[in-house]
């Protein structure tokens, strides 16, 4: 059967799930697990075979200017040893037959499908775009799809039926998303597995027929943007309009949370694994001698975790999830701001993987990576373009309006050109220079031609950014934790916690309280809770 080329899009709904049909799903969704395993085991099988045959070395040496048949002969060596899709799902068929009690859990659509996506997984490193693949676990092991809407899981009466399972999904009828994507035909269904604040939830994604609902705020503009992308922000120049943007702005890192737990988890796991570590050893800093943890040994080691362990570990898991879930809101409107003035973007061919060993910590709470990716994705989606060119050939900013290139630290943020122009920021006027750039060569002309009449944009949105830059230091609060935003009000008998007992937020004590109970002990010999009870009993 071809691959369909209509254009698709997915609605996400939650499903209303009783505690029979929750423990049912388990089981279902462990028997698709190891499913899985077992033909992503095969596959590696296969594909070593592959690789060690005649067909296959013959295949490589056929010169890279003979497609056709180099193509040929490795789809053929590929053949024989039988590792092809459709060997595959026919492995895994025959797999949950034998076992008897996978296939009265999951149907063969599923188990093709999961055949499927073992045998891709396998691909990647065969064309070397992978180094190895990952067998599953079950945390890691989160959704599970069918081929088609007319058997297996399918989407019918606003529930999801699955071999004799009903689960009714929560819609919110006034919501026009919903209301659109629903009355699109669904090709087919998928089941998600999540865990929210410690809890297991399931989800439903319809994979629709069609284009998304597109709300008439996020319009798309045709024009040309040139884009500047850095570590914590984004700069873009279109045709009427220049911005300064800042990824996932106001987004709580959970910094100070997430580190206690990480020396949590690390202190249980030197406690319950003292073999797994190497001795403990004294170090000299300066004219002290401190004595430093043992790293842990080399190779596969047995690791033994206990409750509390797994506990931080899900608090953990839980923080990182809900940094992540804020940071792609929040970048999301970052790239429709940008596509609301032009879909033909033009940027340089920047590395962010690279940037991660540099700047590790703020690629991680910034991500923008995902927004390059999601702008790349929408513009072409909206029938525009996204040109990547590279960045030694053009170097953008050290360039000049006359051409000539002056090479500038990075702690250099203003640019001032020796023609003797304003003063820019350093991002927006190198975003500008891109506009003007074809086949990596920077059309100098045009640029000149140009910027007179963008002077004033660049210049009202380098005010704009420095007029950020000094207001965001007192509005915003929301720094590193939750607990820092908090009212700057004196504490009231409410908020204190009776009976001695802490209080404390999702991950952790406030720290406003902490300060203010030694505080008050230092000032009368009684700390908060211990003055609130004696008042307490006085009355």
């Amino acid at each position: 059967m071809p691959r369909s080329t209509k254009p698709s899009f997915v609605l996400e709904l939650p499903l209303k799930v009783s505690s029979k049909q929750d423990s049912e799903l388990q089981s279902r969704f462990n028997a698709a697990l190891r499913l899985y395993n077992n033909v992503l085991g095969e596959a590696k099988t296969r594909m070593e075979l592959v690789r060690k045959s005649e067909a296959y070395q013959a295949a490589k040496g056929i010169s890279r200017d003979r497609k056709k048949e180099r193509s040929d002969a490795f789809k053929g060596a590929r053949e024989q040893k039988r590792f092809t899709d459709y060997d595959l799902q026919s492995y895994a068929n025959k797999a949950a037959k034998d076992s008897k009690w996978i296939a009265q859990k999951i149907d063969a659509q599923v188990q093709q499908k999961l055949a499927t996506r073992a045998f891709k997984a396998v691909e990647r490193v065969l064309f070397g775009k992978a180094k190895d693949v990952r067998f599953k676990v079950e945390s890691r092991f989160r959704c599970i799809e069918g081929k088609t809407n007319k058997q297996g899981i399918k989407w019918k009466d606003n529930r999801v039926m699955w071999f004799g399972l009903e689960l009714p999904a929560i819609i919110d009828t006034e919501n026009v998303v919903n209301q659109y994507s629903l009355s699109c035909p669904v090709k087919y269904c998928r089941l998600i597995r999540r865990h929210l604040c410690g809890k297991r939830r399931w989800y439903c994604q319809l994979v629709n027929e069609g284009v998304p609902y597109q709300k008439p705020q996020n319009y798309v503009s045709d024009g040309i943007v040139g884009l500047d992308l850095n570590v914590s922000n984004i700069a873009f120049v279109a045709d009427s309009h220049a911005g300064l943007l800042p990824f996932a702005d106001r987004v709580p890192t959970f910094f100070k949370e997430i580190t206690r737990l990480q020396r949590q988890m690390q202190r249980s796991q030197r406690a319950n694994n003292p073999n797994n570590f190497e001795q403990d050893f004294e170090a000299s800093i300066g004219r002290k001698t401190v004595v430093k943890k043992g790293k842990p040994k080399k190779g596969k080691q047995q690791w033994k975790k206990s409750n509390n362990y797994r506990k931080a570990a899900k608090k953990k898991r839980e923080l990182e999830r809900r940094k992540t879930a804020h940071a792609e809101t929040r970048n999301r409107r970052v790239v429709n701001e940008i596509l609301r003035h032009g879909k033909h973007i033009k940027t340089e061919n920047v590395s962010v993987k690279g940037w991660q060993k540099r700047y590790g910590k703020a690629i991680s709470a910034k991500s923008p990576g995902f927004v390059q990716s999601e702008l790349k994705r929408k513009a072409e989606s909206a029938n525009g373009s996204f040109i990547k060119f590279s960045t030694q050939k053009t170097a953008l900013s050290q360039t000049h309006l006359d051409g000539r290139r002056i090479k500038k630290s990075l702690s250099e943020r203003v640019h001032r050109d020796i023609t003797g122009i304003p003063e820019h920021h350093r991002d927006l006027f190198s975003a500008f220079l891109s506009r003007h750039v074809n086949q990596d060569k920077l059309m100098l002309r045009d640029a000149q031609n140009e910027y007179l009449r963008l002077e004033p944009v660049l210049l009202e949105a380098y005010q704009r950014h420095l007029t950020r830059k000094q207001v965001s230091p007192s509005e915003s609060r929301q720094s590193d934790s939750p607990s820092e935003r908090v009212s700057n009000e004196s504490l009231i008998a409410s908020q204190i916690a009776e009976s001695g007992e802490k209080l404390a937020l999702e991950c952790g004590v406030n720290p406003r309280l902490k300060r203010a109970r030694r505080v008050q002990k230092k000032n009368t010999g009684f700390t908060l809770e211990a003055n609130y009870v004696r008042k307490h009993d006085a009355a």
